[in-house]
């Protein structure tokens, strides 16, 4: 900043507490209503649109963190089901055909499971560091709104005091009408002049209804930008803030060095690339094998909707059973006397009763009355009456060995993201680095024009005092008048343009840097 010396010493001289204008009163009638900068800032953060998009990102951030733990631990299921199937025949083929009962019925299954590979064990920091990642993000887009909202507030009070420029040069151009006038009617003037500050005073009130309407609209923006509706008229609102205009003794290589280890856009895209490092790990850790346990328990109902046909099967099936009992005892009989038990029906003998080993009645026209109860409770087990399966329990280890080199097309893709995260990790340093260095000297240009044009704007009264004297004297022209109140506006405006500028530069500055530094 060694070169700056002469600078700093005539501002210091010209402006020693430089601060904006000060707020211009609402146009239109009403109550005032008050909005500091900091408030402005509050309520951008809880309703500014973008911001709040971007805040939006933290909360699946943080359950993906939380889901790449919870994809280390077992899973645990549970499932019913329930099913119908309708009437119809089954055809066995050789003319065998069989009618078949509607059925409905239903299940439970529950099962355990629990994987482990190499991806897996990588996802816990990969996943920590794009959480990471999303808070820089947020981070950045506090900065980014920070620095939006102060300059849009900036605007507005630049629109403001030109407001004030604007009417002052209208007061000045009346004042000169009225003088005009007073010497028209004692013969010193001409009406030439009186017409010429008429249409003065009427540029000058054109320019000051342009300068209203550029007040109203940055308090649009401003409220826009803000993301909500204006509480009031913006007519009515009132940014009481002031900036003080304060010699930038800011040391470069300060702020370069701040801006590499704070600056959120930067931090982020560092967070990126250490995820970017962390996924070609996870990559190569596809080539580990992995091992995977599982075990279930399941059951079942199956119930008939017509017993009648169940009966009736059973029936038929259990009169065939009857049937063969007797042709077996028949072959039996048929044997050798000396080959056959004592008494015939022992030790697998003849059946005494083949309608009641078939559970037929005595007559062996139908079921008996047990085994048809009997049928009829085991078919009445829908829907929660389940019979159990066994319990089963299966571990595997599995170590891929060909895949059609997809891992290798994995790793590679990795890699090729890694290198690109690196190469933004050092473009957005470059940038940011650029920035910062640009910023700071437009902040010094602009605070060496504020000192030019604080010197031009009292060259510009000084020159407005004289050539007023010498109309009242009558040695002086009109149009020396309106010349020099059109340079006093000028000054005026430009003065007020480099103080905003100035501020804004600053903005721009904390903005590239990525923390305040007044």
């Amino acid at each position: 900043m060694s070169r700056w010396p002469s600078l700093v010493v005539l501002l210091s001289c010209v402006v020693t507490v430089a601060q904006g204008q000060a707020p211009s009163p609402p146009v239109s009638g009403g109550t005032p209503v008050a909005l500091t900068l900091a408030e402005a800032l509050r309520l951008a953060q809880t309703n500014n649109p973008e911001y709040k998009q971007t805040l939006n990102n933290l909360d699946p951030a943080n359950w993906q963190v939380r889901n790449a733990y919870g994809n280390l631990t077992p899973t645990f299921g549970l499932s019913g089901d329930l099913n119908y199937t309708g009437s119809g025949t089954n055809n066995f083929g050789n003319g065998l055909i069989v009618p078949s009962s509607a059925q409905v019925g239903s299940g439970y299954s529950a099962g355990f499971n629990w994987q482990v590979d190499g991806p897996r064990l990588t996802a816990p920091g990969l996943q920590k560091a794009n959480l990471n990642a999303t808070d820089e993000d947020i981070a950045n887009q506090d900065v980014l709104l920070r620095a939006d909202i102060t300059t849009q507030y900036l605007d507005a009070l630049q629109s403001d005091a030109q407001v004030d420029v604007n009417r002052q040069q209208v007061e000045r151009n009346k004042n000169f009408l009225d003088l005009a006038n007073a010497k028209y009617r004692v013969g010193q003037g001409t009406l030439i002049e009186v017409r010429q500050a008429e249409v003065q005073v009427g540029q000058a009130e054109l320019d000051l209804l342009r300068a209203q309407q550029a007040q109203r609209t940055s308090r649009i923006e401003l409220f826009r930008r803000i993301g909500v509706v204006p509480p009031v008229s913006v007519d009515q609102v009132v940014l009481p803030d002031t900036f003080p205009v304060q010699t930038p003794d800011f040391q470069l290589d300060q702020l370069l060095d701040l801006a590499a280890e704070q600056n959120p856009s930067l931090k982020a895209l560092k967070s990126r690339s250490r995820a970017a490092s962390l996924t070609v790990r996870s990559a190569k850790r596809e080539y580990w094998p992995s091992l995977a346990v599982r075990a279930g328990w399941s059951g079942y109902t199956q119930h008939f909707t017509d017993e009648g046909l169940l009966i009736s099967q059973s029936t038929t099936e259990a009169q065939a059973t009857a049937s063969n009992c007797r042709f077996q005892n028949d072959i039996i009989l048929g044997l050798p006397a000396q080959s056959l038990p004592d008494p015939p029906w022992a030790n697998g003998g003849i059946i005494a009763d083949c309608n009641a080993f078939s559970g037929l009645n005595s007559t062996g026209t139908a079921l008996s009355d047990t085994l048809q109860t009997n049928i009829k409770n085991a078919n009445n087990k829908f829907p929660f009456h389940f019979t159990s399966q066994p319990f089963t329990a299966q571990v595997v280890i599995s170590l891929p060995i060909w895949d059609g080199f997809s891992r290798n097309l994995h790793v590679a893709q990795a890699r090729a993201q890694e290198e690109d995260a690196r190469e933004s990790v050092r473009a957005r340093g470059l940038q940011v680095r650029a920035d910062v260095e640009a910023r700071l000297f437009t902040l010094l240009s602009a605070y060496q024009a504020i000192a030019v044009q604080t010197k031009s704007r009292e060259a510009a009264r000084d020159q407005l005092r004289l050539a007023q004297d010498r109309y009242r004297l009558g040695s002086g022209t009109s149009l020396e008048v309106s010349d020099a109140q059109n340079a006093v506006q000028r000054a005026e405006g430009d003065y007020v343009n480099a103080v905003y500028v100035y501020h804004k530069s600053l903005t721009a500055l904390e903005a590239a840097v990525g923390r305040p530094l007044r």
